[in-house]
């Protein structure tokens, strides 16, 4: 069975549409359902932008009966806004109810036209492996070799998992306390590849981002997640994103990089582990969030420094 897409998306209709459109390129779309879950405005204004994505989204699905682009759409309009967190954890247990895998995207996502077709046989390669936790679509890394490559660090942009994995292991946590309960120091550093990484930050947010808790279930379990060593999806929306901005004129992110557009080769490896001159390459690559700065970002970055420490 080919696994269902679940698209998560809020006020952004050019963003939607460009994420729609790359996912109909792919090779397995009409062989793949599509739960999109559209969340609530929280103003007249965003309501606004809320509807202009649901009026393309009923477009959309009014098409598909007629070209059968894709297997079949399914619209779940959220009659209020329950934020990003809600609606992605509440989505996947909905789609849970009747699959055993999930595609996650979100609206800003782009994909390679072999996408889904990595990310499903994926997901057969390694059905009964179950330390292997997690499917990325990105990675921050661009290797020449191996193809793909395990690592306890998830990304969240164009993944996947089993409904096994997510059920035992998935908790969203209410405080940091709770989330780092049985850690130790030594565990803190790991996961934040000794300071270069600092996702723990994030526990400090309200609600606590879905992304970190997975991070820290996937670490716990010992989990590992199987990643291209060339990114199949690229994230369109870093500048004006829930979680993410950026500013072209001050910075770039290093690893803002086009999908690739061949198959990416999978094979089976019985007894997967991560690789450490891998994990050394990434926390590279992290360092500063993948933020690199223009010349003017490095002085403005300078100035705010200097004055923060005042």
């Amino acid at each position: 069975m080919t696994a269902p897409v679940a698209l998560f998306v809020y006020n952004r209709a050019d963003n939607t549409r460009k994420t729609v459109e790359h996912l109909l390129a792919n090779t397995l779309a009409k062989d793949t359902e599509l739960y999109v879950f559209s969340d609530g405005g929280k103003d007249e204004a965003s309501w606004k932008k809320v509807n202009e994505v649901r009026q393309y989204l009923h477009r959309l699905k009014e098409e598909n009966e007629q070209t059968k682009a894709l297997k079949h759409i399914t619209i779940i309009e959220r009659p209020e806004n329950i934020y990003l967190e809600r609606n992605i954890i509440e989505g996947i247990a909905q789609v849970f109810e009747n699959h055993d895998r999930i595609i996650v995207l979100e609206d800003d996502i782009c994909t390679s036209p072999y996408y889904l077709q990595y990310m499903n046989e994926a997901f057969d390669l390694y059905r009964d492996i179950p330390q292997v936790m997690h499917v990325a679509g990105f990675t921050n890394l661009d290797l020449r070799t191996p193809p793909f490559y395990f690592t306890p660090h998830m990304s969240g942009w164009g993944w996947g998992t089993w409904r096994d994995r997510w059920q035992r292991h998935f908790v969203h946590y209410n405080t940091r306390e709770e989330a780092l309960q049985g850690m130790t120091e030594e565990d803190l550093s790991a996961i934040q590849y000794g300071g270069v990484f600092p996702c723990l930050k994030s526990l400090y947010k309200h609600p606590i981002p879905w992304d970190i808790c997975w991070e820290i279930a996937i670490y716990k379990a010992g989990g590992l997640c199987l990643t291209p060593s060339h990114t199949l999806v690229r994230n369109i929306g870093l500048k004006n994103g829930t979680h993410f901005r950026t500013f072209s004129l001050l910075q770039r992110y290093e690893y803002d990089r086009p999908p690739i557009q061949t198959p990416l080769p999978l094979t089976r490896i019985e007894h997967p582990q991560k690789d450490l001159q891998i994990e050394q390459l990434f926390a590279q690559a992290i360092t500063d969030w993948g933020i690199r700065y223009t010349f003017i970002g490095k002085i403005i970055r300078f100035i705010y420094k200097k004055l923060l420490h005042k």
